[in-house]
């Protein structure tokens, strides 16, 4: 493999939603045969995966406002980073780490963790084992293919459907998620549409607590209205949630 070679692996690694899988296998094929450094190839899939995660996080940490109205305007990717942002705040690393490897996890857990401020160092440290973690299962599945079936061309076929075994499991949990996060019932109240799973009818409180009058609705607080860092910076100071 050339530089050209590895740097399409980078620049089908760095962004999400690429699908790479097969360029991945290949590479994998490849490093088996002798043809490519597999180390260097674990390197560059991995660095880059990286980076593209650091660079998701920080901008949904920075402008975390714009972000969350962004994920409410549809009841589905709403759902989906409720579920996402709620096990990141109950679980922490191990979750930051497992995300990954479900279908749209990568967008959702970086968006969550830096809406929710999950943090830096944290984060880093959990997408950092994540993608070594995909990477060495993404190239080795060619890698160890190969060396297995020695014919490269079935090692890539058995690797290729391998990873969409994986990724079809992967989606029915991430189905079966969603579906129960869209059923939840709001909170004080019945069964609620989708998108409004979170919403409160606000009748009978307004005599309680003067918040709400009979009828009126209000937004409770959910994951993703709250910020996973507390809101006092260093020496008391109120920080801002865009800060």
């Amino acid at each position: 493999m050339d530089v050209f070679a590895y740097g399409l692996l980078a620049l089908t690694t760095l962004p999400p939603l690429v699908p790479n899988s097969a360029l991945l296998v290949t590479a994998g094929v490849l490093a088996a045969r002798g043809d490519a450094f597999l180390p260097l190839i674990l390197l560059v899939v991995a660095g880059s995966a990286l980076l593209g995660d650091v660079l998701m996080y920080l901008v949904a940490r920075r402008f975390g406002g714009p972000v969350r109205k962004w994920l409410q305007r549809r009841p589905r990717r709403r759902a989906l980073l409720e579920w996402t942002s709620a096990r990141i705040q109950r679980y922490g690393l191990p979750f930051v780490i497992g995300v990954r490897f479900l279908p749209s996890g990568r967008i959702a857990g970086a968006l969550a963790s830096g809406v929710l401020r999950y943090p830096r160092r944290k984060y880093v440290i959990g997408a950092g084992c994540a993608e070594a973690l995909w990477a060495t299962y993404s190239v080795g599945l060619g890698y160890m293919g190969s060396a297995a079936a020695g014919d490269p061309f079935y090692a890539a076929g058995i690797g290729i459907g391998v990873s969409c075994v994986i990724a079809a499991a992967g989606t029915g949990v991430q189905w079966a998620a969603r579906r129960r996060a869209l059923r939840m019932p709001a909170q004080g109240g019945g069964a609620a549409e989708p998108g409004e799973a979170h919403k409160g009818t606000g009748e009978g409180e307004g005599g309680a607590n003067g918040s709400a009058g009979p009828g009126r609705r209000h937004t409770s607080t959910t994951a993703l209205t709250r910020d996973f860092e507390p809101p006092e910076g260093r020496g008391g100071r109120t920080r801002s949630p865009l800060s």
